[in-house]
């Protein structure tokens, strides 16, 4: 059996993560001949990884689960002998990173994508307390640094952040091919299935039901339309533990028949584009992929303005921009644009081109092969002075 280019080793704090959202990249290592591996918590569908490894990352830093996956995430590294260390989401991310510090001496290489800083320009400043110093400490034992939106890419760069190099890539990539407009006799095909006609006006939502994702301002927004607009439903795809929070939230004011709880969804692509407005609620985001999806498939949107929204969203001319919270201005302009089907579809067109143009999957897979070739091209010449003898290790 011939022996593989190399070995990489994926991690992120929960599977789905890695499901969803980099199962392109790893596909590419495989076709060109690398062994692929996936760490994370919980159970992984990755046909394209070699090896998966369960490992009992949380999302809370306080969680004593997290001393154990320190323990099992460096017990893979240093008997996995990986090229390419690359990790995503927070907790991971320190963890896998703190952890590989004796294989970068053996020479492997650590990247981190960071989803969207928890620190941000305006931002609370017990996150800037908390979070920023960690990162910054943690950028040290950093070779490649990626950002996903320009604000968190001039914040690292700005404050020098000592990772070895810092870059931004335009998110994890849409496939424009699979989420696209549909024609007028396809999107009531698709209305049909999920139970609306065309006469109802569906606004659209998928996230977590967590405190940052706030879907309490999208009930609120609607139940000031409710009387306005009696056939306008709001559609919440996703699961979490404020799911019964928000689902009272609509019974009390009035609008638990209008607001439909989906839970956790797979076959969005089949019917979002059938829908009339892409919503979002969210006070913190990197770079959404549920709104880029949204405009992919000729969505308008109205969402709170946050960077990862303000990287997507042109205001005014592929949708609005709101402030975080303000439930009457976000009813405001979904009142504007259900009421307005010509700038509906002017903006939907708009957010088309921006999706699928720079933030299109083969745009953004074309950045990620640069940036490992990169990577690879140092190695091979740090590799080439270490067997010539003109190369000292570094005790980083």
């Amino acid at each position: 059996m011939a022996q593989p280019a190399g070995r990489i080793l994926f991690c992120a704090t929960v599977a789905r993560h890695l499901e969803r959202f980099h199962q392109p990249v790893m596909r590419w290592f495989k076709t060109m001949g690398w062994e692929v591996h996936a760490a994370a918590y919980g159970k992984m569908e990755l046909p394209w990884a070699d090896r998966q490894f369960d490992v009992p990352f949380s999302r809370s830093p306080a969680r004593l689960s997290n001393i154990r996956a320190y323990r099992e995430i460096r017990r893979i590294i240093d008997e996995g002998g990986y090229r390419l260390i690359h990790c995503h989401t927070p907790t991971a991310g320190a963890l896998t990173r703190l952890a590989a510090r004796g294989a970068r001496r053996r020479g492997a290489r650590v990247i981190y994508t960071a989803h969207g800083f928890h620190f941000q320009a305006g931002g609370p400043k017990l996150n800037w307390a908390l979070y920023y110093p960690v990162e910054r400490q943690l950028a040290r034992l950093t070779d490649c640094l990626i950002t996903i939106n320009e604000e968190d890419f001039r914040l690292a760069a700005g404050r020098r952040f000592p990772a070895g190099r810092i870059v931004r890539v335009h998110g994890v990539g849409v496939d424009p091919e699979r989420f696209r407009p549909a024609d007028a006799e396809t999107r009531r095909g698709m209305r049909a299935k999920l139970g609306y006609g065309m006469d109802d006006q569906l606004l659209f939502y998928a996230a977590e039901f967590n405190k940052n994702k706030n879907q309490r301002m999208l009930i609120e927004a609607l139940a000031l339309l409710k009387d306005e607009f009696p056939r306008a439903r709001l559609l919440l795809a996703g699961e979490g533990p404020l799911r019964p929070v928000c689902e009272a939230l609509a019974g009390r004011l009035g609008v638990g028949d209008r607001v439909v709880f989906l839970g956790y969804r797979t076959d969005i692509a089949d019917w979002l584009p059938s829908l009339d407005i892409a919503v979002a609620s969210s006070f913190r985001e990197g770079l959404p992929v549920n709104v880029l999806e949204a405009m992919a498939c000729g969505l308008p949107v109205v969402a709170t303005s946050n960077r990862g929204h303000r990287e997507l969203v042109r205001e005014g001319r592929s949708g609005w921009l709101v402030p975080p919270g303000d439930s009457a201005r976000m009813a405001e302009r979904i009142r504007r644009l259900l009421a307005n089907p010509r700038e509906r579809a002017s903006f939907g067109a708009a957010g088309r081109t921006i999706a699928s143009s720079n933030y299109g999957l083969d745009a953004v897979m074309a950045e990620m092969r640069a940036i490992y070739a990169s990577i690879l091209g140092e190695m091979e010449i740090l590799e080439w002075k270490r067997k010539s003898g003109s190369f000292t290790p570094s005790s980083t």
